[in-house]
């Protein structure tokens, strides 16, 4: 179980068909979220829920600036996602920059890929922003914790969480 495979949910049936297709409008929707998050007043708000995170191309040198929900985690900064190409931009030994609303700063980023580092993370992150949750496709048990037929089935179609730790 530690690599994304198809077949059986070891937790049951999911209670979602998994997250939703991303929007045709959402480049409209980061480049708003990107200027938002640089001005003074707002950026303080924002901040609190998103980051921006730059990242470099491997391959081109091309930087991308990237909103993203996150979730605090100890000293680290959680956000879970789709391995989306950007994703494969992030290599452990070069150090990324992210803003939380002020000043870059340069983080240590790791992504974590398997099962036994994802769900309990997923875990955290759907607890902490439940429209996250709803984004990604993970439901709610009654007594309020992910169903883990839905966290496992957003693992297994590509979810991803990447661990930011700022220096």
């Amino acid at each position: 179980m530690t690599e994304q495979s198809p077949g059986s949910n070891p937790f049951g049936t999911p209670t979602t068909s998994g997250p939703q297709p991303i929007r045709s409008y959402q480049s409209i929707v980061n480049k708003v979220m990107r200027t938002l998050l640089r001005v003074p007043v707002i950026s303080g708000f924002i901040g609190r829920y998103l980051l921006i995170l730059r990242v470099t191309g491997r391959k081109s040198g091309k930087v991308y600036d990237i909103p993203l929900a996150y979730t605090r985690h100890g000293k680290d900064l959680l956000v879970g996602t789709a391995k989306y190409s950007w994703v494969r931009n992030i290599r452990g030994d070069v150090p990324v920059r992210l803003s939380l609303g002020g000043p870059q700063r340069t983080a240590r980023a790791e992504v974590l890929t398997d099962a036994e580092s994802v769900m309990p993370l997923f875990d955290v992150i759907a607890r902490h922003n439940k429209n996250w949750a709803e984004f990604n496709g993970i439901g709610f048990d009654p007594d309020g914790s992910p169903h883990q037929a839905d966290v496992y089935q957003t693992w297994q179609q590509g979810g991803v969480v990447l661990r930011l730790t700022p220096h």
